[in-house]
């Protein structure tokens, strides 16, 4: 699920209790050192924090959805919409956060008898956000209030059109709001605008996605009241969390504070949801519901849902999620299967040609790359983009950029940082003169190019580049977790592991170094023989000890540091801990993420 690579050395390595400040260690007394020192690591220090943090709750950690800033006013009047039968619409972005929080939305509505639709840009023909066309056709069909999930936050001229045309707006989004020249802030003329990252929030935590904001708007609406509200149970709001902990875990926003309440309960209902359309794209996808976890949204579910956006019609998703017709569900679930293998193979087709070209510049350049990378092509989907630039950026170790077009002449791209301490929203800033529009996340974006643009792409962002902050790079180097020693049963230090679950920005799974081990089998799987198995024996003199270790893809996850694994030969490797759920009896195994 992670999206930034990592790098671990051994060398330096503290025994994990040693690293401890006394006082947290003392203060942490109720845990084994190993737990101890793992939220340690992730800045918890004290009792109260780390039973937040080990055993997240709903009832006292779900804080207020009042305490968000304009709250209460964008539910007074969604809730005045719903009494007097106004025509709602909510607006949605297309990916795996605004699908899933336009799908809440849709249940709540719903239940509530609202007179509403719910709407999803088309990603090639309309593009991100709120248009122009959407918005008059909408009040053509007598839509009074717009509801704005994972967009709307950039949309300041599209909104104030909506506002003319006397639709109020409200707009929940969690990306950054536009900056005027000056670098104040310039927020959408909305009727109520809740996004975490504007100016004044009043929320202590503020890093929701787009669906799990939408899901705080539901509570806070059910909370407020309206015609019917008696007919819906106390806590139904709960069962929509299938769609909350989906949109939470797939946007990759941290996993902490409210997150990690909202990821946990929502893989505890998906794994007992009754939604038809989820149980049917588990079977496709090969995910046991009953024992959905975070890596089987991250790698299984959402690509999916992503691909009916990035190679098809984003609705099928949608449908798929709201239908009640299992014979509609298992159609849409196989559809989405079939568009994401297509997905795949167009993906890998583009990663290819651009590896090509950078290939062919560094020998140019002496086998130097610019510090960062930049290109496009007309014949490449702008829909795919973020995948392969994901790739890039993790292959070179540096922001990329990438830029396609379809269905316009309008150059469109997705952007990867590939480094940690680099902002691409602060990099697309210090060349803003370039992009008709720019935005995202620290790590992630996208942009639209001006026409003549891109002939000097990467040049203006390799100038923009040098006027940033440096940024060491031992930034990027985090030390393993635990080395693992011959007293180390692999099952209970899983254990102990799982009791942090779910993993996610911010809370990466923990890292296990196995020094000198002697390297008993090396072996390649897969149909291109893609996917690395290792066997390894530790001896201590007393017991000798089989780990397997297993990589996909290894030859991209590892660069060259794989082939420093030779039968009969010594080697150090770092990994996560998992169980194999293929292997009978389940044993554990690791997931090789680095080779000393």
């Amino acid at each position: 699920m992670n999206d930034t690579a990592f790098w671990y050395t051994v060398q330096t390595m503290p025994s994990f209790h040693k690293s401890l400040e006394g006082a947290v260690r003392d203060a942490l007394g109720a845990y084994d050192d190993f737990t101890a020192g793992l939220l340690s690591r992730r800045g918890i220090e004290t009792p109260e924090a780390a039973e937040a943090f080990l055993s997240p709750n709903y009832d006292a950690h779900i804080g207020d959805p009042m305490h968000i800033l304009n709250m209460s006013r964008a539910a007074t009047r969604i809730a005045k919409a719903i009494d007097n039968q106004e025509r709602i619409t909510v607006w949605s972005d297309y990916d795996c956060d605004g699908i899933p929080g336009g799908t809440l939305m849709h249940d709540f509505f719903k239940k509530a008898g609202a007179n509403f639709t719910n709407y999803i840009p088309h990603r090639h023909l309309e593009g991100f956000g709120l248009n122009q066309i959407g918005i008059q056709k909408l009040k053509d069909e007598g839509t009074t209030l717009i509801i704005t999930v994972d967009c709307g936050i950039a949309d300041v001229e599209h909104v104030a059109f909506a506002q003319s045309l006397g639709i109020d707006v409200i707009v929940t989004d969690h990306h950054l709001p536009r900056r005027n020249q000056d670098g104040t802030e310039e927020l959408p003329p909305a009727y109520a605008v809740i996004d975490p990252k504007q100016e004044g929030e009043t929320n202590i935590y503020r890093d929701f996605c787009g669906g799990g904001l939408a899901w705080k708007l539901v509570c806070a609406v059910l909370a407020t009241g309206f015609k019917g509200r008696d007919a819906i149970p106390v806590g139904w709001e709960k069962w929509l969390l299938d769609m909350a902990g989906l949109s939470t875990i797939a946007d990759m926003v941290p996993l902490t504070g409210e997150n990690r309440v909202i990821a946990k309960y929502g893989l505890l209902v998906m794994r007992k949801s009754p939604r038809i359309g989820l149980q049917k794209l588990c079977t496709v996808a090969r995910v046991n519901q009953r024992f959905i976890t975070e890596d089987d949204v991250g790698f299984m579910i959402a690509p999916r849902v992503n691909a009916a956006s990035r190679m098809g019609d984003p609705r099928d998703a949608f449908e798929l999620f709201t239908t009640t017709d299992e014979v509609r569900a298992d159609e849409l679930a196989k559809g989405l299967e079939k568009v994401n293998r297509s997905r795949k193979a167009s993906g890998a087709a583009v990663t290819r040609a651009a590896r090509e070209r950078l290939e062919r510049k560094k020998e140019e350049n002496n086998g130097e790359l610019p510090p960062v990378i930049a290109m496009g092509d007309p014949d490449w989907r702008p829909g795919l983009l973020g995948l392969v630039a994901n790739s890039l950026a993790e292959e070179y170790e540096r922001p990329v950029f990438l830029w396609g077009r379809e269905g316009s002449t309008t150059a469109k791209g997705s952007c990867r940082a590939g480094r940690k301490g680099v902002s691409v929203v602060e990099l697309m800033a210090r060349a803003e003169d370039i992009f008709v529009e720019a935005g995202g996340h620290a790590a992630s974006g996208g942009f639209t190019l001006k026409d003549d643009a891109v002939f000097t792409f990467e040049e203006r962002l390799c100038t923009a580049y040098a006027t940033l902050s440096p940024i060491s790079l031992t930034d990027s180097v985090s030390l393993a977790d635990h080395a693992i020693t011959a007293a180390d049963e692999l099952s209970t230090l899983l254990i102990r592991t799982e009791k942090l679950a779910p993993f996610g920005m911010e809370n990466p799974k923990p890292v296990f170094a196995l020094q000198d081990c002697v390297v008993t089998q090396v072996s390649w799987f897969g149909k291109g023989e893609e996917h690395l198995r290792v066997r390894v024996t530790r001896d201590d003199g007393f017991n000798c000890t089989e780990i397997e270790a297993i990589t996909f893809f290894a030859r991209r996850e590892l660069g060259k540091d794989h082939e420093r694994l030779v039968t009969g030969k010594p080697a150090t490797i770092l990994g996560t801990l998992e169980r194999d759920t293929y292997t009978r009896g389940q044993p554990v195994r690791m997931r090789l993420v680095s080779i000393g």
